[in-house]
């Protein structure tokens, strides 16, 4: 009866936010974050990540941005809250945990590869700016990933970074709260053995010889790439615009150099 009114006293002075927090008590895990949950996610993330330096790892956020929701916990003893950002609670200031390299959550990836080459959004050194990889074979291997990505991005995504009007500063602008799906290691970018390196300056092709861009499809559909199985297709943007019976796949067209391109038990 007395926390009841308590919190009635309350409400003249307490944010509806703050109530919510006070009403439900602590019989939630506190000792855990979740950004998938309902209240989480319907805080923008900038009201928790700010970016005071261009360091690819986010960090914590402030007593100040939890306290709006969370007075409670932080007022009562033993909630084990501290216990998601904080070694110990001993010390001054407490000793802070390391930003987590991965999380159990998913945060899916947004990225349109049409936005990314007209104007002033076209990296300076254009498709190899984020696709740099020596690797031979798999270019799907070069897509950047994990907190190290930032770096690329950051190149232009700054902090308060705007485009139009509009915020490309936040990590809303990138990440979602849906699952990742990661290219498929069946899809032809990981298949073939293919050299990047070899078909650009000593050939003297660019990535638009070979792939096109189209703006609005999904994120897998973006760019389009040759069919090398279809070693005798019709037009432009062909492994058989060059490799058209006389280097490749040979003079009698007997296919003796398969392992060009092919490699392992099956193609």
């Amino acid at each position: 009866m007395r926390i009841s009114v308590n919190i009635f006293i309350l409400s003249f002075f307490l944010s509806p936010f703050v109530l919510i927090a006070l009403s439900q008590g602590n019989d939630v895990d506190y000792s855990k974050f979740l950004h998938s949950s309902q209240r989480h996610a319907a805080v923008a993330c900038a009201n928790c990540h700010h970016r005071t330096d261009n360091s690819a790892r986010p960090g914590f956020p402030g007593h100040k941005d939890c306290t709006g929701c969370h007075l409670s916990q932080f007022t009562t003893p033993n909630v084990p809250m501290c216990s998601i950002c904080h070694t110990t609670v001993s010390g001054s200031p407490p000793p802070l945990k390391a930003f987590p390299e991965q999380f159990k959550e998913s945060f899916n990836v947004k990225f349109d590869h049409a936005q990314h080459m007209t104007g002033a959004a076209r990296p300076k050194n254009g498709c190899s700016s984020c696709h740099s990889s020596s690797l031979r074979r798999g270019v799907a291997l070069s897509i950047p990933a994990g907190l190290s990505a930032h770096n690329g991005c950051y190149t232009c995504h700054t902090p308060g970074a705007q485009s139009q009007g509009r915020d490309i500063a936040s990590c809303g602008v990138c990440h979602g709260q849906k699952s990742y799906a990661c290219t498929s290691t069946d899809a032809a970018s990981f298949r073939f053995a293919f050299s990047h390196a070899q078909h650009s300056a000593r050939q003297r092709l660019s990535c638009a010889d070979c792939h096109n861009y189209s703006a609005g499809l999904p994120q897998r559909r973006q760019v389009s790439s040759p069919r090398p199985l279809e070693h005798f297709p019709t037009g432009n943007s062909a492994c058989a615009t060059c490799h058209n019976g006389r280097r490749s796949f040979g003079g009698d067209l007997d296919f003796k150099s398969c392992r060009r391109c092919h490699m392992g038990q099956t193609f």
